[in-house]
């Protein structure tokens, strides 16, 4: 499989942080938008899944900083455990499109999205357990908000970002995950 520059991977990177900053700008003007559709979650996971875990670390750090900065979306309170939570989603996207090669594209592209998407909301759940909101945070609150809430989200991660991911591999934006294989001998 052929790979991506690293001037590829870094202008994509800087366009999916610039993402982070406008996609919760739409969300919020419907209420509770950013809550239930985590808007964030789109460009970090597809920045993993296309470039890979430094470059999805990179945006799951930096996306969430900078929105906080220029529109303070995320709130500072919220900050932290989204920073760890966004991270995660970054770092495990890409590990998992990495290790994952099942032969076909868009298992590939499931298996990752759910394995990121879980292991992100039990590391930022951990993490609010134990730093964040250590002896106040339960398990119902947990369940509530990374799941419950966020269901819409998560269901529009996963019918967005294999298209998404698709496009770009169609466009030729990005390589193929597996080359198409040939009829040879075949009239």
């Amino acid at each position: 499989m052929k790979q991506l520059s690293s001037v590829k991977k870094s202008i994509l990177t800087a366009l999916c942080i610039a993402l982070c900053v406008v996609l919760p700008l739409a969300f919020h003007a419907v209420p509770d938008g950013g809550t239930i559709y985590s808007p964030m979650h789109l460009p970090v996971l597809l920045c993993g899944l296309v470039c890979g875990w430094p470059f999805g670390l990179l945006c799951g750090v930096a996306g969430p900083l900078l929105s906080s900065l220029l529109t303070q979306m995320p709130p500072a309170a919220y900050l932290p455990a989204m920073l760890v939570e966004l991270a995660a989603y970054g770092v495990l996207s890409g590990l998992l499109m990495q290790w994952v090669h099942t032969g076909k594209r868009t298992a590939d592209l499931y298996i990752s999205l759910l394995g990121a998407m879980v292991g992100g909301r039990l590391l930022a759940g951990a993490a609010k357990a134990l730093f964040f909101a250590a002896g106040s945070y339960s398990l119902s609150a947990w369940a509530a908000a990374y799941f419950v809430v966020s269901l819409p989200g998560m269901i529009l991660q996963l019918i967005l970002l294999p298209v998404l991911y698709t496009a770009l591999e169609k466009s030729a934006l990005i390589p193929p995950r597996y080359a198409k294989r040939q009829n040879i001998g075949k009239a």
